[in-house]
């Protein structure tokens, strides 16, 4: 019996130590650690040979039994042997035991991993997992970026396969992811952009990155789409381009705005030019006005010296050419906005119909003349006789552009501007306007003229038959009254003169009242100092003032009228505003601290409402302008005069 239990004994160790080496040999072999983890392999080899020599024994005890014949160690220490297999027994049971419970062999490649170890491991495994999961949040956060962008952000092949497709392109081209990754591209391109996309195509496999260039492809319902394209390859480990990233922007938008910004500095420009344009014409018009003052005011003498017939009848020729020429100074005031206006509320109902009422007998037989009033009045502030003005001159303007005939149309009703409105002359803010629209189905205008045709001294009209100056003067007309124009024309068709007026919601009484004029005062000896630097407008006026009953001194500059008031004193001063040395204003300013209360009439070629703006004189100084006639002279003079306060 006990040689049974020898054999069993052994047996069993033999079978459980082969076990641990398998055990520990398998794992070790599968992680290619058999020559790197040597204390693996010779932990594996001790229980080999363990497992071997417990073989040998079983293997004798039981040859033993077979034979007949006793085993040598059973007779002298059969017990001994015995106890020891027990114990090697046990360390086999307690090495399994820490084998489990240190995890040992139970992951690959974790072979005879301390705790203390186990626990680096386990540190360098969560740093290994967080990285990993930082990482996979910022791919989610760049996908979702890239997925809600505005731009069409799209992935390809190389040939042009899409393979990514986010949701700004779907709402640029109107397709689905669906719709389009694993198709070609050349979906959304037309003849000429399929010709576009592979040229790009050719560039990238060549060698070039990162192309801009702006193209127009096609929406999934067919409409053409603006847009701005950058194009990058996507390269592989070799370096070899595996496929291209494209960003697509829609630039109509933008297109747009700057074509706006290029329009506002193309009319910024053209104010500035027309600003300087309307400064050239205020000093011709003030040194032109000195001239016809001579020569009106001679010709009036001349006529009413003369009894000859055929000389008076030529001296009236002289002097209509010189009221045309007084027209003329006063549109190119207008120009300048120092035109003397009186503005008030005026209804654009009865502008039109007065106007219409004009041209029915002039403006031809062969003009279709056709009047819309609005429905309801429309008031605005301005001065009535420049609005028929402006009315005329854009009537007669189209009847010249019919020479054959056509139809002219003159209508007046409210119109919106919002702030996008364009080739508005000057800019208007967004709100509701009057509006005066003049039409024509004439001869149109070229856009290269109409970029000029509100310049002064600008005209496509022949020699002799245009001074240029009628549309710079409707021009300052409306600029002056706080509104704009804008002019649209096709040549061939026709055009459209739109004028935008600020309204007067609460009309006043717009019936304007002409009191008669009465006659002529003259004065009574009163001591007039006349100072114009202009000598023989200087004799005219005091010619004009002593033959109106006045005492007159004439001076030709500040500092020649101080010594003659010095010498005789006067009871009022005439001058001239601008004058080289001392200013008109200057001198009254002189005068009047030796005379408190002087009477002061200022004379000037520029209007008063340029001087005013530009702050030469007070708004409510006594003002005569340029040229003027005897009676309007002799009018002004006895004006100020009587309300001057008696002086002590």
């Amino acid at each position: 019996m006990p040689d049974q239990m020898y054999l069993l004994g052994n047996t069993v160790i033999t079978v459980a130590y082969a076990a641990i080496s398998v055990a520990i040999a398998v794992p070790v072999i599968r992680a290619g650690q058999l020559r790197t983890n040597r204390l693996a392999t010779a932990t594996a080899l001790i229980f080999f040979s363990c497992s071997v020599g417990h073989g040998f024994h079983a293997a004798m005890t039981y040859q033993s039994l077979v034979s007949g014949q006793a085993h040598p160690g059973m007779t002298t220490s059969s017990w001994a042997t015995a106890s020891w297999d027990l114990i090697t027994a046990a360390v086999g049971v307690y090495y399994w035991t820490l084998r489990r419970g240190y995890g040992v062999l139970l992951r690959r490649g974790a072979i005879y991993v301390a705790p203390a170890d186990q626990q680096h491991l386990d540190g360098a495994g969560a740093r290994e997992q967080a990285a990993q999961d930082l990482a996979e949040s910022h791919r989610a956060t760049l996908a979702a970026v890239v997925e809600h962008s505005d731009d069409a952000v799209i992935g390809t092949t190389p040939t042009g396969t899409v393979t990514a497709w986010n949701g700004g392109a779907e709402r640029l081209f109107g397709y689905t992811s669906a719709e389009m990754i694993g198709h070609p591209a050349a979906m959304l391109a037309d003849g000429a952009g399929l010709d576009e996309q592979s040229d790009v195509l050719a560039r990238i496999a060549t060698g070039e990155r990162n192309l801009h260039y702006e193209a127009t492809r096609v929406h999934k319902d067919g409409s053409p789409i603006e847009i701005g394209v950058s194009v990058a390859p996507i390269l592989g480990r070799d370096g070899a381009v595996t496929g291209l990233s494209v960003v697509a922007r829609d630039i109509a938008a933008a297109k747009q705005a700057a074509e706006r910004r290029r329009q506002v500095e193309d009319r910024t420009h053209q104010a500035e030019r027309m600003e300087s344009l309307g400064q050239l014409a205020g000093g011709v018009a003030h040194d032109f006005n000195n001239i016809l003052a001579i020569i009106v005011n001679y010709t009036d003498f001349a006529a009413e010296q003369s009894a000859d017939p055929a000389v008076r009848a030529d001296l009236e020729h002289v002097r209509t050419a010189a009221d045309r020429a007084i027209s003329l100074t006063h549109q190119l005031l207008v120009f300048t906005r120092g035109d003397t206006i009186q503005p008030q509320d005026v209804d654009l109902n009865a502008a039109v119909d007065e106007v219409g009422a004009m041209l029915h007998r002039t403006i031809g037989e062969n003009i279709d003349l056709r009047t819309v009033p609005a429905p309801a009045p429309l008031t605005v502030h301005a001065d009535a006789g420049q609005i028929q003005q402006v009315l005329l001159n854009l009537a007669l303007n189209a009847r010249d552009a019919m020479p054959e005939g056509g139809t002219l149309v003159i209508e007046a009703n409210r119109a919106r501007l919002d702030e996008h409105q364009i080739d508005m002359r000057p800019e208007l803010a967004p709100g509701t306007y009057a509006r005066l629209l003049v039409s024509d189905t004439g001869e149109g205008i070229d856009p290269a003229v109409a970029a000029h045709i509100f310049e002064p001294f600008y005209t496509t009209k022949p020699r002799g038959q245009g001074t240029g100056l009628g549309l710079s003067t409707v021009y300052g007309i409306v600029a002056e009254a706080g509104g704009s124009i804008n002019v649209y024309s096709e040549p061939g068709v026709g055009t459209t003169f739109r004028v935008y007026l600020p309204l007067v919601e609460t009309a006043q009484d717009v019936a304007a009242t002409r009191a008669v004029e009465a006659a002529v005062p003259h004065g009574h000896e009163e001591t007039v100092l006349v100072v114009e630097d202009e000598p023989a407008l200087g004799r005219i006026i005091a010619r004009i003032l002593s033959q109106g009953g006045y005492r007159v001194l004439s001076a030709a500059s500040g500092p020649q009228a101080l010594e003659l008031d010095r010498g005789q004193g006067c009871d009022l001063l005439l001058t001239d505003v601008i004058m080289p040395g001392m200013s008109g204003p200057r001198l009254a300013e002189l005068l009047e601290a030796r005379h408190t209360g002087l009477p002061v009439l200022y004379m000037s070629g520029y209007s008063n409402g340029l001087l005013g703006s530009t702050h030469v004189l007070d708004p409510d100084i006594a003002f005569i302008e340029k040229p003027f006639t005897a009676d309007d002279l002799l009018r002004r003079v006895s004006s100020v005069l009587s309300t001057t306060p008696t002086r002590s």
